[in-house]
């Protein structure tokens, strides 16, 4: 049976990512053997999205689904789509919400671009090195746009995420809502 057979008959000849039934191609997830268990079955909208998912991020709602997927290849591809579009807040609850074996997520994380956060670190208000999983205080009330409250003076934000890109912002979750800070407001705990 080729890859492609075995792959329709896995999917239910659908889209592993968005269950479309339109335009249904082969896609290898890189690294990949070209085996069946490394590759996935991917609509032509997806496939057209893959490279630049920031595209049309909307469209990656699917994966609230299929991320949940018992195929390690469509576990991959849905975390690294969800990684380059972590930034519009959304994906990135998903991505706390996604567990992968050790293996899958060493293979997801391997055909991950660098982003080039290694060049430049990201700061606090006193100059310290922040890094993912810190804890850090705000320094003075702000008032968070479109969410309704103001994080308060001396709130402590655990676990704390780099914004992708982004040196001058992180993010953490406050009033149990997940927001971009400036790093010029906060201090390493």
């Amino acid at each position: 049976m080729s890859v492609e057979q075995v792959l329709i008959e896995r999917s239910g000849n659908q889209c592993e990512l968005c269950a479309s039934t339109e335009g249904l191609a082969v896609m290898e997830v890189a690294p990949s053997d070209g085996t069946a268990a490394e590759s996935i079955l991917v609509c032509g909208e997806c496939a057209a999205l893959l490279e630049s998912p920031e595209q049309n991020p909307n469209h990656w709602r699917c994966l609230n689904d299929s991320m949940w997927s018992p195929v390690p290849a469509v576990q991959v591809t849905a975390y690294r789509i969800l990684k380059k579009i972590a930034s519009e807040g959304w994906p990135q609850d998903m991505l706390d919400m996604l567990y992968l074996e050790p293996e899958v997520q060493e293979w997801a994380d391997a055909g991950l671009e660098d982003t080039g956060e290694d060049t430049v670190p990201t700061r606090d208000s006193n100059g310290n090195i922040l890094a993912e999983g810190d804890s850090v205080t705000i320094i003075k009330d702000l008032v968070v746009k479109g969410a309704g409250f103001t994080a308060k003076q001396g709130t402590t934000v655990k676990n704390i995420k780099m914004a992708p890109g982004d040196p001058t912002h992180i993010q953490g979750r406050v009033n149990g809502t997940m927001i971009f800070l400036k790093t010029e407001f906060l201090k390493k705990s």
